[in-house]
């Protein structure tokens, strides 16, 4: 009688069969004879081999498992068949290998269809690689192992038949039910996700996981600050340099809130000297302004300031009323400006530019915004007021006015004195031939070039050097006379320069000019024509990063950026007394304009 075929025996060098029959025909005859109900149990399992776990570890049954529980993994060995084995050839139960097996060169790998498919395939050893030296042969590259979804199948690919290392296999079947007490085999661990996988390389690399800010302004030109035909700089060098960076910076920062805080300290000193001064004011200034005009210790008075009292009032004396004004001159305009907007009749560009100008007249005081002011319906009724008030002679509004009318505004004890002295404020040449449009174009080029001789005389390095940049004063002096230089002053320093513009006339405009150029000079030599440009318009880019960095504000006088205050400002004004006369003003005035 021909004897059954062994697919485990010697006589077969092929590779044994790896079936789900083979598997259910092993599981069945190793049953444990006092428990033959699960033999009806297993028949209802999927037969798929659902886990795999190469050469995995002996592991003895729980005594406290269900049989569906008992049997979810089962491990099996498969021996090569190119060696006598020493086992009876039927023998498949692990259990039975001795403990002087000889190291493999195969990874151990765990494939658990109940876990999430992320988590489902495991590397839990590394191959032995003396194992693979030993015996000869090269390691096994293991092939792709495809996960499925739960209840799927799950393969691999059958050995080769000259693989000579031992293979141990886990099976866990597919369809066993699931239980949180669920025994694991020896080798079986939990795979790590792969955020801790980064950062356990991080932790190994030395790396810290940081969310960076991004790059101080220094680490922006490290290394980049020599030629570039030199090498970069060496790190320890760049960190030293860096730390004298920072060691430097900080002394800047202490130095200007030191210089700033002795600044704040002799500006409230001069403040209280001026207010100090009221009594000398009304007792010989008040009643009779013209006495500055014969004694000169009253005359150095006025040119300190006046004091904020009694300002309006001494400017309205100082400007005069040329015009004649009656009280009701403003209320009459008012009216006319009322019934040209509520009839749709008022000059359309005049309107809008007037809305414009006003949007950014003295930000710093938020008292003129649109929206939130609380003076903007009395600026805007100044305003229109004095747009009708020039219309009989042809003219429209000039930008700047605004500026003009909100500094009267803010002086001024009521609306109807503050649009007096505007309207005789400009009636004088200079300011009027700037705001008269181009009816007085030929008049403005005129001052232009009277401008133009006394820089050559007081300055002739700031002069050459605009003459080199074909920098005319057209291209920075309207801007600082139609605003009365408002716009690029602080308000402080600016207050004082009207005190004397109202009581000296045009000449001291220009010398303002010309003291507003002298603290400028040490900035004013660049190579370029627009640097140059940019810095007469108060938008010099590096001022202003500098600016941001000390915290000064933004909003205020342009020309802050660049440290002009009214003490260093009236410095050079005080020290134009050696070359500045009164003369050489009004011979220049007759010479460009003998009219006047």
């Amino acid at each position: 009688m021909m004897m059954e075929e062994d697919p485990w025996g010697d006589d077969d060098a092929s590779v044994p069969e790896f079936s789900a029959a083979a598997v259910r025909h092993e599981f069945q005859s190793s049953l444990p004879p006092e428990l033959p109900e699960q033999e009806e149990e297993l028949e209802s399992v999927d037969g798929s081999i659902s886990t795999f776990d190469i050469d995995a570890t002996s592991r003895p049954p729980s005594t406290h498992q269900s049989p569906s529980e008992e049997y979810s993994t089962v491990e099996l060995s498969l021996e090569d068949t190119s060696h006598p084995p020493e086992s009876p050839p039927h023998t498949v139960d692990s259990r039975e290998a001795t403990p002087d097996e000889e190291p493999h060169s195969y990874p151990t790998v765990v494939i658990d269809v109940e876990a999430e498919l992320e988590h489902r395939v495991a590397q839990v050893s590394q191959p032995d690689s003396s194992a693979s030296s030993r015996s000869g042969s090269p390691p096994l590259d293991l092939p792709p192992l495809n996960l499925s979804k739960a209840g799927h199948n799950v393969s691999a690919s059958t050995p080769s038949a000259h693989s000579s290392p031992s293979l141990s296999i886990a099976a866990a079947v597919a369809a066993a039910p699931e239980t949180p007490n669920r025994p694991s085999s020896a080798n079986e661990v939990s795979s790590p996700t792969f955020a801790q996988q980064q950062q356990e390389f991080q932790k190994k690399m030395g790396h810290r996981p940081t969310k960076s800010v991004g790059p101080s302004t220094f680490e922006k030109v490290r290394s980049r600050t020599r030629p570039v035909h030199l090498p970069p700089k060496d790190r320890t060098e760049d960190n030293k340099h860096l730390a004298d960076w920072e060691a430097m910076m900080k002394l800047s920062r202490q130095a200007t809130e030191k210089r700033r805080a002795e600044l704040q300290k002799r500006r409230l000193e001069r403040e209280r000297r001026i207010e100090e001064s009221l009594q000398r004011w009304e007792h010989w200034i008040v009643p009779d302004w013209k006495v500055v005009n014969t004694t000169a210790s009253l005359r150095k008075l006025w040119w300190q300031g006046i004091p904020s009292k009694i300002r309006g009032p001494m400017w309205e004396k100082a400007v005069g009323n040329a015009l004649a004004l009656s009280k009701d001159s403003y209320r009459t305009s008012l009216a006319r400006a009322k019934r040209a907007l509520n009839a749709g009749t008022f000059p359309a560009p005049s309107l809008s530019l007037m809305e414009e100008d006003i949007s950014t007249t003295l930000p710093s005081l938020h008292l003129f915004h649109p929206d939130t002011g609380p003076m903007y319906n009395e600026l805007r009724d100044l305003l229109c007021a004095w747009i009708v008030s020039r219309s009989d002679e042809g003219l429209g509004y000039t930008w700047g006015a605004a500026r003009l009318a909100a500094m009267f505004l803010i002086t001024m004890p009521t609306p109807q004195q503050a649009f007096v002295v505007m309207r005789n404020l400009l009636e004088r040449h200079c300011l009027r031939s700037f705001y008269g449009g181009t009816r007085c174009e030929d008049d403005v080029e005129a001052y232009y070039r009277i401008f133009d001789t006394l820089l050559a005389d007081g300055m002739p390095k700031i002069y050459f050097n605009f003459k080199q940049h074909q920098i005319g004063p057209s291209l920075y002096l309207p801007t600082w006379i139609l605003s009365l230089f408002l716009d690029h002053l602080p308000f402080e320093a600016c207050a004082r320069v009207w005190d004397v513009v109202m009581l000296e006339g045009d000449s001291f405009m220009y010398r303002a000019a010309l003291g507003i150029l002298a603290v400028l000079e040490g900035r004013l030599f660049f190579p370029e024509k627009q640097e140059l440009l940019a810095l007469l318009a108060g938008e010099n880019k590096a001022a202003i990063e500098v600016a941001k960095r000390e915290g000064v504000p933004l909003d205020g006088g342009k020309y802050e950026i660049y440290d002009l205050n009214e003490e260093n400002l009236w410095d050079k004004i005080d020290s134009m007394s050696d070359w500045w006369k009164e003369s050489t003003w009004k011979r220049l005035l007759t010479r460009e304009l003998p009219d006047v």
